[in-house]
């Protein structure tokens, strides 16, 4: 696990997964021209979701007035609820949104397909110039049933630096009025604290 270096300046941190989170959400903040450093906030890798308890614990302890707010997907939500808890961020039960948690459903990638369109992220395949190992891809035997929307998660999360590279290029690519609803949620939530 990566250790949590809180940034001394920060006001206010988004907690995220991993880096295509922050990469998108970072891309997502640029096109809105949001300042996000001069604004104070910092969008925290926390190099999986099963370490968000050591981040709560080092940005929520007492001594410090950092606003905390995150994007999680759907399936991991009891880590998130269980390090709230944990930090008395929450009550048995409680609803996340209100404290500027935001589920993906299921997934970061998930949601910009969807927002996207699959033929609009084939065309982002082929401008990374990927469409060539694409084809192969979608020939594979395991590959062939499965839906177009299915076929580019898999080619995504297959290659190392897949997932950020592709999360930041739909990021810019998707139309701000189209953006996912826990993306934009988390940023408006997280300004609007501050």
């Amino acid at each position: 696990m990566a250790e949590a270096s809180p940034n001394g300046d920060a006001r206010a941190v988004v907690l995220v997964e991993g880096v295509s989170d922050r990469a998108a959400l970072a891309v997502l903040a640029e096109r809105r021209g949001m300042d996000l450093a001069g604004a104070g906030i910092e969008i925290v890798s926390m190099d999986g979701i099963t370490n968000i308890g050591h981040y709560l614990d080092v940005y929520c302890a007492p001594a410090r007035e950092t606003h905390v707010t995150g994007l999680y997907d759907d399936g991991e939500e009891r880590f998130v609820r269980r390090g709230l808890g944990r930090v008395g961020r929450l009550e048995p039960g409680g609803d996340l949104e209100p404290l500027g948690f935001y589920a993906c459903s299921p997934d970061l990638e998930d949601e910009l397909i969807r927002a996207l369109g699959p033929g609009a992220v084939e065309e982002i395949v082929e401008a990374c110039g990927e469409l060539r190992s694409f084809r192969t891809l979608q020939r594979q035997p395991a590959q062939r049933a499965r839906s177009l929307h299915d076929q580019l998660r898999r080619l995504m999360g297959g290659r190392s630096g897949g997932k950020e590279r592709y999360a930041a290029a739909m990021a810019a690519a998707v139309p701000l009025d189209q953006v996912p609803r826990p993306l934009d949620a988390v940023l408006a939530h997280v300004c609007a604290a501050l």
